[in-house]
């Protein structure tokens, strides 16, 4: 769908893209992540067309940004952090005064416009005045836009910003309705909003890509193992003897339950394997039983701040 090769920008002797390079394929939703200054609204402004690359290649779609620019941007919906609106514009006239730049038929406006506004959720307020509208509303309005002419590739810069936690829900569930129909980048700084709607995360830091894979495998991969706690009702040799026998555990700590009659173990297994269920039969088996359970790996914001405090890149996948 959009195959991004070799990009590097420069400004003057700064180079906020440094040989960067991946692909995006149809049909999913893309956590685009980096820290302030690491390259990632550059990389979205060169994919959209808005910026001139210093080199590399843009594909979309078949498309290449730069030989063939109208067709790529006929691909492309785009949402900028701050909606380009027009307060003085209803949103019906926005969307209007959308669908003529985009070229799209009159004939398939009315129904377009019918679709986008039901799944953005301003069909009461298409003719209310933008500038009267609350910043939710805004915000949709910007995203109806972006979705207009049912574009493969939705990109949205910030899309949940300055809204109220019920916006923000609002907002994640119009993007997860998305994909659907649509390949949809998403930049944010929301960690908690990519794990609940994107497929997969690409990060990068320093204009250089240093991870790429899905929101669970990330923090499997970074922290190298995963990581159950047990609270068993049996005595600490026991405990110990059990977990010595069985397959997969690389390493546990063992030590005394709050709890009367109960001993605590944190068990580390390898990064592509779950033991929960092998744990359970092993003490079960051994009528040892387990009172709690918990499974853990690291969080997708342990693996940003690992993955982006230096320069070492990590191009997995």
């Amino acid at each position: 769908m959009i195959e991004v090769k070799n990009l590097v920008k420069k400004y003057g002797d700064h180079m906020a893209v440094k040989d960067l390079s991946f692909n995006i394929e149809k049909g999913k939703i893309y956590g685009f992540l980096g820290p302030n200054g690491a390259g990632k609204s550059t990389t979205m402004n060169i994919i959209t067309g808005y910026l001139a690359a210093t080199e590399g290649q843009v594909i979309v779609n078949g498309h290449d940004i730069y030989e063939e620019p109208e067709e790529a941007k006929k691909c492309i919906g785009y949402l900028p952090e701050i909606p380009p609106l027009y307060p003085d514009m209803t949103p019906k006239e926005y969307l209007e005064f959308s669908a003529d730049l985009k070229g799209i038929e009159k004939k398939r406006r009315a129904e377009q416009f019918k679709e986008i506004s039901k799944l953005t959720g301003i069909e009461d307020v298409m003719n209310r005045l933008i500038k009267n509208l609350s910043k939710g509303y805004r915000q949709r309005v910007g995203l109806a836009q972006a979705i207009l002419g049912y574009p493969e590739v939705i990109i949205l810069d910030e899309p949940t910003v300055g809204l109220d936690p019920k916006q923000i829900v609002e907002i994640r569930d119009v993007i997860k309705g998305l994909s659907k129909r649509h390949t949809v980048i998403l930049s944010t700084h929301i960690m908690q909003e990519v794990s609940a709607v994107c497929d997969e995360v690409i990060i990068i830091a320093h204009g250089e890509l240093v991870a790429r894979d899905t929101p669970d495998n990330l923090g499997k991969h970074v922290s190298g193992s995963n990581t159950v706690e047990l609270s068993v009702k049996a005595p600490d040799y026991k405990v110990k003897a059990i977990l010595n026998k069985l397959g997969g555990v690389t390493k546990f700590e063992v030590h005394s339950d709050n709890d009367e009659g109960c001993t605590k173990a944190l068990v580390s297994t390898g990064v592509d394997k779950d033991l929960r269920e092998d744990l359970f039969y092993a003490f079960a088996n051994a009528k040892c039983p387990i009172v709690a359970m918990n499974y853990s790996n690291t969080s997708l914001e342990d693996v940003f701040i690992k993955v982006t405090s230096g320069r070492q890149t990590d191009r997995r996948r």
